[in-house]
């Protein structure tokens, strides 16, 4: 079970700070969407250069022009690219071909998937290397989390390693690691608090020793 720290609300210095602080309790750090629309894929790259032991994401969150998209985040350095389950078949398709060529992964985040059953199953075919549930900032805000998402995918999930996203704080987590997800996603429940460092050993201790 591998933990991902989420970047979003960071400029590249600030990024760099963070990953510092806590490097070595996460295995994933992730260039946030909103990271990537300020910055663009220089910081994929600067992150990649000063953390090259550590497994980089790019959240492109694609859903069009998928090789093309999936081979410039791969030149910036990032070991693992997003693409939406509600792309075309085609789309996620090219995005597994251009990563399995360049040698990196693809996951695919499930937000606003309807029918999240069916389509899992569909994507777990294409040959993708992660499937994420994940509860965004809007549907956080009314209180709706990410762990029967996570049930249902995990019951027809075959091939892909299974991840969950959105608003995993400290004292959710021992229910989140109880799912038995390959990768838990933690954003603000670690960049918002005071002692990042000591919240991040914390999790990643409670990972461990639930695993």
């Amino acid at each position: 079970m591998e933990l991902q720290l989420a970047l979003d609300l960071v400029n590249i210095p600030e990024a760099k700070k963070l990953v510092k602080e806590v490097e070595e309790y996460v295995d994933i750090v992730e260039i946030g969407t909103p990271v990537i629309i300020n910055e663009g894929l220089r910081a994929v790259k600067e992150i990649k250069q000063e953390f090259p032991h550590l497994k980089v994401l790019a959240d492109l969150k694609i859903m069009d022009a998928a090789a093309y998209e999936v081979m410039k985040a791969s030149e910036a350095g990032a070991d693992i690219i997003t693409i939406l389950g509600v792309a075309e078949d085609l789309s996620i398709k090219g995005a597994v071909e251009e990563a399995k060529k360049q040698g990196k992964k693809i996951l695919v985040d499930m937000i606003g998937v309807k029918n999240l059953e069916e389509r899992a199953k569909e994507v777990d075919e294409f040959g993708v290397d992660y499937i994420c549930v994940h509860t965004g900032y809007d549907l956080q805000a009314v209180g709706k989390n990410s762990l029967e998402d996570l049930a249902t995918i995990k019951r027809v999930v075959k091939n892909a390693k299974t991840a969950i996203a959105g608003g995993i704080k400290l004292n959710t987590l021992p229910e989140v690691i109880k799912a038995k997800p390959d990768l838990i996603i933690v954003g603000g429940g670690i960049t918002g608090q005071e002692d990042k460092r000591a919240v991040a050993a914390e999790m990643k201790k409670m990972i461990q020793q639930g695993e």
